[in-house]
């Protein structure tokens, strides 16, 4: 038996966040979530992404202090800013760790209190939300964690030494997931290794998982032969599309049994 629900709209392949601004948009007013870093700058995906939105119609502010294992802090801070600048919902631009932050923020921008309140873990409160989540939008510009479909965020909290998953409601997976190749290009070869391999371990771990199903050995089974495959010829040649999209298949694939959407029921 399986459980199998998968509710975000993915738009994949090179080219498809072209194609973005003719989806319907879960709102009028996005936070845009970035990195504290350049490359979504440099390599023009910001820029990309501002358009489409705008060609949406919609009108967006930025957030762009995400750094690696995305702090308690800054999601706070993220999810404050949405609220005052009256943000209807999110948009998580860049791998992993930005997607994490940007669900999570979108999860605390209309909670009262803490972060920490409505966390499962250790020091965690685990109250129940007490008002709505905000829409995602999740453009990926990474093959690695599959963040851009599941409803899971990993924040760090220094002050109680934790890193916890957060999230896990239906509405945190992200209404639309852009899987667009031609954004990854610019990976260095040493990232785009790292990122394949994490993707494969996630599948890996999966098919060997006592708790599995025939649904989750397809999955699982189609991202590993991709990465055997693709991963490779992605580190050796950034450039090759072809690559770089098997190898973001198998990123988005693996993730329906990582994030849990794929379950043994």
């Amino acid at each position: 038996m399986y459980n199998f629900f998968d509710p975000t709209r993915v738009l994949f392949g090179a080219g498809q966040l072209n194609h973005l601004h003719e989806q319907a948009m879960p709102g009028k007013k996005a936070m845009v979530v970035i990195s504290n870093g350049k490359s979504t700058r440099e390599n023009g995906a910001l820029d990309r992404t501002m358009n489409e939105l705008q060609q949406a119609g919609v009108e967006t502010v930025l957030f762009d202090k995400v750094g690696a294992n995305p702090l308690k802090s800054v999601v706070e801070e993220g999810g404050r800013f949405a609220r005052d600048n009256g943000c209807d919902f999110v948009v998580a631009l860049g791998g992993g760790s930005v997607m994490d932050a940007a669900k999570i923020m979108a999860m605390y921008a209309l909670q009262p209190g803490d972060l920490w309140d409505y966390v499962a873990g250790a020091t965690g409160k685990m109250k129940p939300l007490v008002n709505p989540t905000l829409p995602i939008i999740a453009i990926t510009t990474t093959a690695g964690t599959g963040s851009e479909v599941d409803q899971w965020g990993v924040v760090t909290n220094p002050e109680t030494n934790e890193k916890i998953g957060c999230g896990g409601m239906d509405s945190l997976f992200p209404v639309i997931a852009v899987v667009d190749p031609e954004l990854m290009a610019t990976v260095p070869p040493k990232f785009t290794a790292y990122q394949g391999f994490d993707a494969l371990f996630h599948s890996t771990e999966g098919y060997m998982s006592g708790v599995t199903s025939l649904i989750g050995d397809m999955v699982q089974l189609a991202a590993i032969e991709n990465i055997g495959k693709y991963l490779a010829r992605a580190v050796k040649d950034g450039s090759d599309m072809e690559a770089r999209e098997h190898v973001a298949f198998a990123n988005c694939d693996s993730a329906c049994r990582a994030s849990g959407s794929v379950r043994r029921g």
